[in-house]
């Protein structure tokens, strides 16, 4: 096609030097090697045959990316947010201070405690010696025996008065605790709610702290599918991430066994391998379910071109000819190939690499 094409203009060039074509000779092979090199990218530009595929059918569910493990964690104690030790992206351990609360407040409840605690223990050895002399006099026959129940009933309320003042005092010291702000676990700051000079009260949200290595994706599927997805194995789910451009297969997929009252939906959970990465909760995903098999015109994904918000393809004639067509898509057939609603007929050939083809298209040597 392209020699053929050639011809009339090799023969315009060679008409301009009627004077002398020997000057025109070295243009001439020049042109005829530039039309032989497109013929050769033609030659070599990769297709593949559009065709009708028995394939998994699936059922796509618009989903979203979620830690299992996450933590609120909140204040316990009322007070004024004195130091803040951490921010959100940061990476924390577990028991690493993240904030603390103004603890002088704290400190004089635990101060008044033990206080509380060591007058209880006078008061015991004072009952004490009152219980041991009651006791001898008794056996002298000097006081009666209700003088010594009595010395007795002081007694025991002195151990039960210590005891709940050494219970008072471990409150105070827990509470006294609480003012220092520690991650319960290893894993990143989602966000932080509270800035410096902030005034904390019990649960008032502080951090929002959650497990980068743990996550699932989660979607929302009707009643009449779940029936479906129960009965595939975990292979036929696939979690695609379209901001990646990549698909995860999960380690395990669950369906929650109550449904939405509202919308007659079942919550599907899909837990991702540890530590993938680029994952990040919040993400927006697509969930594929296998739920049979059925016929499907597909080609590979690395054939369609994307124009903007067109999607299409380069079709290759049998003559060499390259057109863009637009398509309309249907899902992902396999991380490979995607379905063609529209656009395409089996048999035709399209190219594998579209910026090939449109570079082929730009040289000349495809008509569009």
């Amino acid at each position: 096609m392209a020699v053929g094409f050639a011809a009339p203009a090799i023969r315009a060039m060679t008409s301009a030097f009627k004077c002398d074509p020997r000057p025109a000779a070295p243009l001439v092979a020049t042109l005829v090697l530039l039309f032989a090199a497109n013929v050769a990218t033609a030659a070599t530009l990769a297709t593949a045959t559009v065709e009708i595929r028995d394939v998994e059918s699936t059922y796509a569910a618009d989903g979203v990316v979620e830690a299992i493990r996450e933590s609120a964690v909140a204040a316990q104690v009322p007070g004024r947010i004195v130091e803040l030790k951490a921010n959100a992206g940061d990476a924390v351990a577990k028991g690493q201070v993240l904030a603390r609360i103004d603890e002088r407040e704290a400190t004089q409840v635990v101060a008044s405690s033990h206080a509380q605690v060591a007058r209880a223990q006078a008061e015991l050895a004072n009952a004490k010696v009152n219980l041991d002399r009651a006791q001898k006099l008794v056996a002298e026959r000097f006081v009666s025996q209700s003088a010594a129940d009595k010395a007795k009933a002081d007694y025991d309320a002195a151990v039960a008065a210590l005891a709940a003042a050494r219970a008072g005092a471990g409150q105070a010291t827990t509470a006294k605790g609480y003012t220092v702000i520690a991650a319960p676990f290893t894993g990143v700051i989602a966000d932080r709610h509270v800035n410096l000079g902030d005034m904390a009260q019990p649960g008032k949200l502080l951090f929002t702290i959650h497990d980068p290595k743990a996550l699932r994706v989660v979607a929302d599927v009707p009643e009449d599918v779940v029936g479906d997805i129960n009965r595939t194995s975990v292979d036929s789910a696939v979690a695609e991430m379209p901001a990646l451009g990549k698909t995860i297969h999960p380690k395990a997929v669950s369906v929650l066994p109550s449904a939405d009252t509202r919308t007659h939906t079942k919550e599907v959970r899909l837990d991702l391998p540890e530590n993938t990465q680029g994952v990040y909760p919040g993400m927006f995903a697509r969930v594929h379910f296998a739920t049979g098999r059925a016929k499907r015109l597909v080609i590979p994904m690395s054939a369609v071109a994307h124009r903007s918000e067109v999607a299409g393809a380069y079709v290759v004639g049998d003559n060499g000819d390259i057109r863009f067509r637009q398509l309309r898509l249907g899902e992902r057939v396999g991380d490979k190939t995607i379905e063609v609603l529209a656009g395409l007929a089996p048999g035709e050939r399209v190219a594998l690499d579209p910026v090939a083809a449109l570079a082929q298209l730009k040289s000349g040597s495809g008509k569009r």
